[in-house]
C-alpha cells in the first residue's frame, strides 16, 4: 500500500502525518525549494504566509474549539503551534519560522514519510492521492485538477459577509422573494428608508479597505464581482439599481416598496446562516461591521464571515468531493485544505487530518468517516460537501455551522461553551465507536 500527497503545506502535513500513524508508507510531494509561489519565501513545510496568528485558543470560541478536536487526533500543526507559542493574549500565536522549521524536522525524520522535491504536474502513482495544493497551487498543477474536476477553478475568492440566522432581527425584515417568485422564505428582506439609506451611503463611501497583498491584486476581478464599496463609489443611486434594488418587493409592515433592500439567501441547507446577497467586499472586517450593521434588521448580527477578496484557489467541492473528503467520481483521490473551501490555516490542517484518516481506512478496507454534525470539523467536512448549497464559497469555523442546542441559552459565551461541550462529548464517543 502507497499513498502520495502533493503539497507540504499545513494540510498536507497533517495528511501525511495520518497516514504515517496508520503504518502507510507516504510519498510527500513539495516544489520548494526548487520552486516558490509568489506569497512564500521559506523553504520550510506548512509555512504562515500572512499572520503568525491562529485565532483564540479559549474552548468556547470556534476557533479554540477547532484546535481540541484537532488535537484528538494528535495534529502535528497543533502540537507545534503549542510549542512555539509567543504571547498574543487569549489568541494562539507562533513563531512563524519556529512552527514551520519544527513540523519540517517532525515530516521528514519519520521513516513512512518520503519528501520528494519536485513540482508536481500530473498526478503520481499511488494507491491513493491526497491533492493538498494551496492556494498558490502552480499554474500545471492546476491544469491537471482543471481536467480531474471537469470545471474550472475559482482562483478569485469574492465573498460576501455571512450572518447567523438568530441574529437577524425580524422586526425590521421580512420574507419575500422579488414579484412572489419562489417560496416565500428563500429571501429574508432587510429594507431601509430614504434617510437610512444616504447615512449608510455615507459611511460605506468613506469606509477603509483592507490592503491587498502583491499577489492578490488582479485588475480583472471587478468584472464578475465588483466589492460593493467600489459600486457606491460611482454615484448615490448605483446600489440601489444593483444589489439594493427594492423593485419586486412590498414591505408588509409598510404596505410600501421599501426606498432600498438588502436580500439576505441562506449560506446552508439548516436555514442557520444567511449570506448578504451581492455585498462582495475588500472593506476592513471592522468596518464591514460597523456600516454593515446599519440597516436596521442587522444591528445586533453576529458577523460569522466577514466579505474578503482574495487569490484563492478553490475547487466547487458540493459538487465534487464526499464528506469524507475523496471525489464522488474516483474514491481513491482525496482533495484536503483551503482548495477544499475550508477557509483559514487552522481550518486547512483540519481538512487534512480528516483527508488522510479517511484514505489510510480506505487503504486499510475500513469504511471511512464523516465526525459528528455537532463537530466544528464534521460541520465543515459537511459544508464543503453539502449538494444544496449554491454559488459555494469557502467558510471557517464559526458557531453557525452548528446545529443548535436543544435549549435556548441567551448568554452567547454560555451557548458557546454548551456548544463546544457537546461537541467534545460526542466526539469521544465517535471515536470510540469507530475505532480511531
Amino acid at each position: 500500500m502507497k499513498a502520495a500527497v502533493i503539497g507540504a503545506g499545513l494540510a498536507g502535513c497533517e495528511a501525511a502525518w495520518q497516514l504515517n500513524k496508520a503504518g502507510i508508507k507516504v510519498d510527500l510531494y513539495e516544489m520548494k525549494p526548487t520552486k516558490h509561489s509568489p506569497a512564500h519565501k521559506s523553504d520550510n513545510f506548512a509555512e504562515l504566509v500572512c499572520s503568525n496568528s491562529l485565532k483564540a485558543e479559549r474552548l468556547n470560541s470556534a476557533a479554540g474549539l477547532l484546535k481540541a478536536e484537532m488535537s484528538e487526533f494528535n495534529s502535528v500543526c497543533v502540537s507545534a503551534a503549542k510549542k512555539t507559542a509567543v504571547p498574543a493574549g487569549g489568541a494562539l500565536a507562533v513563531d512563524r519560522e519556529l512552527f514551520s522549521s519544527l513540523i519540517t524536522q517532525q515530516i521528514k525524520s519519520t521513516e513512512n514519510i518520503n519528501v520528494i522535491e519536485k513540482e508536481v504536474a500530473e498526478l503520481p502513482e499511488a494507491d491513493v492521492v491526497i491533492i493538498a495544493a494551496g492556494p498558490l497551487a502552480s499554474d500545471s498543477l492546476s491544469q491537471t485538477i482543471k481536467s480531474l474536476c471537469g470545471e474550472g477553478l475559482s482562483f478569485y475568492d469574492a465573498a460576501a459577509p455571512i450572518v447567523s440566522a438568530d441574529s437577524i432581527n425580524m422586526e425590521f425584515a421580512f420574507t419575500q422573494s422579488r414579484y412572489d417568485r419562489g417560496g416565500d422564505d428563500d429571501y429574508i428582506n432587510c429594507p431601509m428608508n430614504k434617510e437610512e439609506y444616504e447615512a449608510f451611503y455615507e459611511a460605506i463611501i468613506s469606509a477603509e479597505s483592507a490592503e491587498l497583498h502583491t499577489f492578490d491584486k488582479r485588475k480583472d476581478v471587478y468584472e464578475g464581482c465588483m466589492p460593493i464599496e467600489v459600486l457606491a463609489s460611482r454615484g448615490k443611486d448605483t446600489m440601489r439599481y444593483g444589489p439594493l434594488k427594492p423593485v419586486g418587493l412590498v414591505n408588509p409592515k409598510t404596505g410600501h416598496r421599501p426606498w432600498a433592500n438588502l436580500q439576505l439567501r441562506k449560506e446552508n441547507s439548516q436555514g442557520s446562516m444567511y449570506n448578504l446577497v451581492g455585498f462582495q467586499t475588500n472593506l476592513k472586517f471592522a468596518e464591514q461591521k460597523r456600516v454593515f450593521s446599519m440597516f436596521p434588521a442587522l444591528h445586533n448580527a453576529e458577523f460569522l464571515r466577514y466579505g474578503v477578496m482574495h487569490r484563492n484557489t478553490f475547487i466547487n467541492s458540493p459538487k465534487l468531493l464526499n464528506s469524507d473528503f475523496s471525489m464522488r467520481k474516483n474514491e481513491k483521490i482525496f482533495f484536503a485544505g483551503q482548495i477544499t473551501g475550508v477557509e483559514g490555516y487552522m481550518e486547512s490542517a483540519a481538512a487534512g487530518i480528516l483527508a488522510g484518516l479517511n484514505a489510510a481506512r480506505r487503504l486499510k478496507g475500513k469504511q471511512t468517516v464523516t465526525l459528528p454534525e455537532t463537530t466544528m470539523m464534521g460541520a465543515l467536512s459537511r459544508y464543503i460537501s453539502d449538494e444544496t448549497v449554491t454559488n459555494f464559497q469557502p467558510m471557517g469555523a464559526n458557531f453557525g455551522v452548528l446545529p443548535p442546542l436543544s435549549e435556548k441559552i441567551r448568554d452567547k459565551s454560555e451557548r458557546y461553551m454548551a456548544l463546544a461541550k457537546r461537541s467534545m462529548y460526542d466526539l469521544e464517543r465517535f471515536k470510540g465507536e469507530n475505532g480511531i
